[in-house]
């Protein structure tokens, strides 16, 4: 939100949709508040999975491509973002977090979005022309008991009036 204007007892925020909303100064004396127009260049956090079994030379190569492609765009970002192994999951996936320095502060949302989005296109890119893809192990399915073919299926919840019109 976006301070619109101050009085004496109250602060009128403007939302992202262009709503305007009245505090009581009392109640925001009591808030922390976060001033994104006075902040420095701010990061960004990205995390996505790729399968255990995907060789190492594959994400040594897409994290050589991210990090070029980032330091390429040297408007949009600072060079040389943090990429690491996050975390293991269900022991079939590693979840790698990247931390992107923008040449900005959040302060502008919309562009802030646009260039995350930019570099999820290249991560994506990247993915599938290095063949990397994250899939799940198969589901074994277990059928106990299937009714014999040569009876036929019936059921108790057919409206009486229905078995009626087939019996006549």
């Amino acid at each position: 939100m976006i301070v619109e204007e101050m009085n004496i007892l109250t602060t009128v925020f403007l939302r992202y949709d262009n709503q305007k909303i009245v505090y009581p100064n009392s109640l925001l004396g009591t808030k922390p508040i976060a001033n994104y127009y006075r902040s420095p260049d701010m990061q960004d956090a990205i995390e996505f999975f790729v399968h255990i079994a995907t060789p190492h030379e594959k994400i040594t190569a897409l994290k050589q491509r991210i990090i070029s492609y980032v330091d390429n765009k040297k408007d949009h970002w600072h060079p040389s973002p943090m990429m690491v192994f996050r975390d293991m999951c269900g022991l079939n996936s590693v979840k790698i977090a990247m931390w992107p320095t923008h040449k900005m502060n959040h302060q502008d949302m919309g562009e802030r979005f646009v260039r995350r989005g930019q570099l999820l296109e290249e991560i994506g890119r990247s993915c599938r022309e290095l063949d990397i893809e994250y899939r799940l192990y198969p589901l074994n399915i277990n059928v106990k008991s299937i009714p014999p073919a040569a009876s036929p299926i019936t059921s108790d919840r057919i409206p009486l009036s229905w078995t009626q019109q087939r019996n006549a």
